[in-house]
């Protein structure tokens, strides 16, 4: 098991992020130092659940790429029924256990597993899903198409994508439109609605 490293600077403070809404809003939660582990920006984050203020409440969730647990988390504040937080890397994956039990929120359930590996595995669909994967890796392109075709995605799902500005552009599911598009600095972030072909 990788040996864990020391606490990284995150943009809400030193290694940790923040709950910004709902029941546990103003809560902080530690956060580990990981190769390319990117929290997400507390401005991203507040214009992201604007836009999802009437979707969250009951829905299921799937935060793909969790990493600090920044989105997921945030959903189970904001009254997500369900919430699956999937993290590759072993000791990060502990951090959100712990942040998890610290909560409590029985809804939450953390897999330590690849994004990849876990959407060849039996489906179940999610209302929303969140993609924030490691910059410059090309992981979107594969997640998306097997988001689309396994059977994950509810009719009119929601998902969520943040990426590198300089990335190429990204060729998605036919049937996904784009709601919402905004940068900050180097980032992408857009929503986009699934709808039936």
């Amino acid at each position: 098991m990788a040996k864990a490293k020391p606490i990284k600077k995150a943009s809400t403070g030193s290694g940790q992020i923040r709950l910004i809404g709902g029941q546990w809003r103003g809560r902080k939660l530690p956060v580990l130092d990981s190769e390319g582990l990117r929290p997400t920006t507390d401005r991203i984050k507040e214009t992201l659940f604007n836009w999802l203020m009437f979707d969250i409440h009951h829905c299921r969730c799937l935060d793909l790429f969790a990493g600090s647990g920044s989105l997921g988390f945030e959903a189970l504040s904001r009254g997500a029924d369900e919430v699956i937080l999937v993290e590759k890397d072993a000791t990060v994956a502990q951090q959100l256990q712990r942040n998890l039990a610290s909560l409590p929120a029985a809804q939450g359930q953390i897999i330590n597993t690849d994004a990849i590996g876990f959407l060849q595995s039996p489906a179940t669909a999610f209302d929303l899903v969140f993609l924030d994967p490691p910059f410059h890796r090309e992981l979107l392109p594969n997640v998306c198409q097997l988001l689309e075709h396994n059977g994950w995605l509810n009719v009119d799902a929601k998902i969520y994508i943040e990426r590198e500005q300089a990335s190429e552009s990204l060729l998605l599911p036919s049937n996904w439109r784009l709601l919402k598009d905004k940068r900050a600095g180097q980032v992408n972030y857009q929503l986009y609605q699934r709808e039936s072909e």
